[in-house]
Order: structure tokens, then C-alpha cells, then sequence
């Protein structure tokens, strides 16, 4: 990533963010990939714009088939807690395991790439659902356009998290190279990075406001706010958690490396060699990415899916309640692990943050029960947040 575009082309990218339909986003992209320089430092840059390029004609092209109501659609509007896709190489048993999860209904059948467009399901946990996504099937060349890869690796780019389907029965670990491969070549991470970078950004006014969650690295927070205006964004909530540096946060004003929660799921642990090959795969997978072998045709291990991707996705469950109720409101907000009640207060309305005057609040993270706090507290999963407002 190149740390100092040209001042044409960060105005370029400029258009490009504020680019309203996909006409306006394509012909603004294809002016910035034009404004780039060509040099090793914009390899990455300029293999991502084309890449969201031909993505974004993918999508234009969908929505005229959609109108038209010809041919497969690959939007799937997201639904629940989390959206999840499930990705694997032809016969790893996607069809079944979506079935078996969320009683979907699917196709299954013994010949491949029967699933030739994304189908839905709900997983339920505790009181809040998962919507799974069974893609079609990936395929070596998919982050280059091959077949359909594309728009499935957009699927895998907007979804919250990933479940990688391997058969264990058939080279798990072959198949598991090849997904990672593509995942990587569409600049998908799987493996937690050591910092990440949120950008909020604002309408109007001129206020960058750096919220550090961790520490910055060879640089400074008026750096941060040097950057963002030199890409004329003047007014955005940039939240920092564990170790950044410049190029990280220039990586998030592109919006080019996306890391995606991911569980592997190895499949078909009733036949024989599937169990010895998982066991393989665990030793040599990284840490922060679970495990869990799993029969879609015996439902060995599905049970414990649910509170896995809960911890994986780091998902918190929040219950509002309003002043002088007593009972809290059943159907919990979902936020991200590190949410502070300014988060709460936005994801009831934002008139509740521009007259927000305390809130009080029930659970773990309260020091005693009712503790009144003020917006950059962060709450837990299980707390019941009151907000008061002027």
C-alpha cells in the first residue's frame, strides 16, 4: 500500500467514496485506477480497485438480471445476529450441513456444484439467530474471475464471518490450501490481525476524533488526522484497536484488506481417515481460528457451532430498557466486543447520542447494580443499559 498517492488521485478516490450508484462508482473507480502510478508500491492498490471493478459490473450486471428476472441472484439481504458464509470446494457437504442446521430448504445430491446459487438458512442460539449462507462452490482461479468465484468471494467480503467447509474424507487439508489461497488473492484475511482500524465517517463540519482501544505505531494521532484530510475526509470517528500503524489506517480509508472471523468446519468425521485428518488440520491451523469436526449426516458436533461463532464473531448481546420500566426489552441489540454505551445510544437512534445525558446500567460490566455511567463505558454481553436523555 503506498503511503503518499499523488494529490490527483487521492482526489480521484475522493469521488470514489462519494460515488452514490454503481454507474457513479464504477466510472469514479475507473478514473482513480487511471490517476495511480504504476510501481511496485501500487501493485496491491491497483490489483484491489480492479478487482472491486470488475466486482462492481458483477453487481450492475445482477441487478439487471434481477429486474429482468432472468438468471440466479447472488444478494442475499442480510437477516439475525450475524450473517455467516459457508465456503468449500465442490461435495465438502455444504447443502447437507446448512439442511441439518437451519432446515433450509436445500438441494443435496451426490453430484457436484448442485448449489448454483447462495442459499439462506437461520441457526439458532440461545435467544438470537445466525443467518448461514451456503455459496456455490468455490474453485481454484475464483479470486481471478473463474466461473462464479467472484461474486462468491463477495459474498464471503460482506458477510460477518466465514465457515470454511472441508470434506475430511478427501484431502481436507488440499482443499483447505486451495479456499486460502483465493481468500487471500481477494485480500480476505481469516487470521485476527494485530490491529484493526474502524473509520466512521461524518456529514459536514471538520471533526476526526481518534478513539484508541490499543496502541499506535510509528506515528501519532495528528498523523491519523494529516492522512484523512490529505484524502478530504474531514469529519469521521476513527477507532484504533491493538497495535496500528499508518498504513493500517490508510489500508482502512481503502477499505482493500477485510478480515473476516472464521471457523473451520471439518466434515464427514463418520467416514474413515476424516477424524485423523482433522486432528492434523488443528495442530497446524492458528490459534484464534476454531476447529470442530462435524457429520452433517450424524449431526456429531453441530450442537456446539452456535456458541462458537458467538466467540469467534466476538458478538456482545446488549438489552435496552426505558426509564421506570421494569422488565428490559426482550430482543437483545448485538454489538461487537469493546462497544461503549455511545454505540448502544446509536444503534437506538441517534437523537438518543446528540441529547444523551447519562445512562444507567445492569449487569457484568456494572460496578454496582444501576451504576450511572456516560458514553464511552463499555458494556458486556448481558447488560441492561437505561439511557437518559435531556
Amino acid at each position: 500500500m503506498p503511503a503518499n498517492l499523488p494529490p490527483e488521485a487521492q482526489v480521484k478516490w475522493q469521488k470514489v467514496m462519494e460515488a452514490k450508484t454503481i454507474e457513479e462508482k464504477i466510472k469514479a473507480l475507473e478514473e482513480f485506477i487511471s490517476a495511480v502510478p504504476k510501481h511496485k508500491g501500487t501493485e496491491n492498490l491497483l490489483y484491489w480497485a480492479r478487482r472491486r471493478l470488475r466486482e462492481l459490473r458483477e453487481e450492475l450486471e445482477e441487478r439487471r438480471r434481477r429486474r429482468s428476472g432472468r438468471g440466479p441472484s447472488f444478494f442475499i439481504e442480510k437477516e439475525g445476529a450475524a450473517q455467516i458464509v459457508l465456503l468449500g470446494l465442490a461435495n465438502s457437504g455444504k447443502s447437507m450441513l446448512l439442511k441439518r442446521l437451519t432446515n433450509a430448504d436445500v438441494e443435496v445430491a451426490d453430484y457436484p456444484y448442485t448449489t448454483r446459487k447462495p442459499v439462506p438458512g437461520m441457526l439458532a442460539f440461545e435467544d438470537i439467530q445466525f443467518q448461514l449462507i451456503e455459496a456455490p462452490a468455490l474453485m481454484p482461479g475464483a479470486a481471478d474471475g473463474v466461473a462464479w468465484g467472484s461474486r462468491v468471494l463477495g459474498l464471503a467480503r460482506n458477510a460477518d464471518g466465514i465457515i470454511i467447509v472441508l470434506d475430511g474424507a478427501h484431502r481436507p487439508l488440499e482443499q483447505l490450501k486451495i479456499i486460502l489461497e483465493e481468500l487471500r488473492k481477494a485480500h480476505i484475511h481469516v487470521k485476527k490481525p494485530r490491529g484493526r482500524v474502524v473509520i466512521e465517517k461524518g456529514r459536514g463540519g471538520s471533526n476526526i476524533r481518534v478513539v484508541i482501544s490499543g496502541r499506535l505505531i510509528g506515528c501519532t494521532v495528528a498523523d491519523i488526522v494529516n492522512l484523512l484530510k490529505n484524502y478530504r475526509i474531514y469529519n469521521a470517528l476513527v477507532k484504533i484497536y491493538g497495535d496500528v500503524t499508518i498504513d493500517d489506517v490508510e489500508k482502512a480509508i481503502f477499505g482493500n484488506i477485510s478480515y473476516k472471523p472464521t471457523v473451520i468446519l471439518v466434515n464427514k468425521v463418520d467416514l474413515p481417515g476424516a477424524r485423523r485428518a482433522y486432528e492434523r488440520i488443528a495442530r497446524i491451523v492458528p490459534k484464534d481460528i476454531p476447529v470442530l469436526p462435524v457429520s452433517a449426516k450424524t449431526g456429531e458436533g453441530l450442537d456446539k457451532l452456535g456458541k462458537i461463532l458467538f466467540d469467534t464473531l466476538e458478538l456482545i448481546r446488549v438489552y435496552t430498557k426505558q426509564p421506570n420500566h421494569d422488565e428490559p426489552a426482550k430482543k437483545p441489540l448485538i454489538l461487537r466486543r469493546g462497544a461503549t454505551v455511545l454505540d448502544v445510544a446509536r444503534s437506538i437512534h441517534s437523537m438518543f447520542v446528540e441529547n444523551f445525558k447519562y445512562a444507567r446500567i445492569w449487569g457484568p460490566s456494572a460496578k454496582f447494580p444501576g451504576e450511572r455511567v456516560g458514553l464511552e463505558h463499555e458494556v458486556s454481553d448481558g447488560d441492561i443499559v437505561e439511557i437518559h436523555t435531556k
